[in-house]
């Protein structure tokens, strides 16, 4: 099973209103927002989501003007409790992986996802599951 998650990236002028589009674009295909975080550069930011349809989100998305790409992340599951980031951050950064960025949720099941990339996806999957972090699939995300 793939574990790399498509996460969606956007960029939108940094203006209000914005952000009511795409969530009003997206929630019409009935594609629904699992993990959101957006980064502000400016005039303009980068909205990047992790969505239960990454393919139908980046073709209404596309259609509706927005510049949109798809960008392969990791989802690592975590006990909502305090001292599970350094689990996570501890391997990869002993092991060299430089983790570019992250944000998380929670599940309904006192887990979180944390949603990271990397500059090594591959051997930083193989480090995460050989220290006991699991790696959610695209599948397990849309089915949380």
């Amino acid at each position: 099973m793939e574990k790399v998650i498509r996460q969606i990236s956007l960029f939108a002028e940094n203006k209000p209103g914005k952000l009511a589009t795409v969530a009003r674009v997206l929630g019409e295909a009935k594609v629904n927002i699992r993990a959101l975080t957006i980064a502000e550069a400016g005039d303009f930011g980068v909205i990047r989501m992790v969505v239960d349809d990454t393919q139908k989100a980046y073709e209404v998305l596309s259609e509706k003007g927005f510049t949109v790409s798809v960008t392969g992340v990791i989802g690592a599951e975590i006990r909502d409790v305090p001292g599970e980031l350094y689990k996570i951050a501890g391997v990869l950064g002993d092991n060299d992986v430089n983790i570019d960025y992250a944000y998380s949720f929670l599940t309904p099941h006192e887990k979180a996802i944390l949603i990271i990339r990397v500059d090594d996806t591959e051997r930083a999957v193989e480090l995460l599951e050989k220290n006991g972090i699991k790696v959610v699939t695209e599948d397990e995300i849309s089915r949380i």
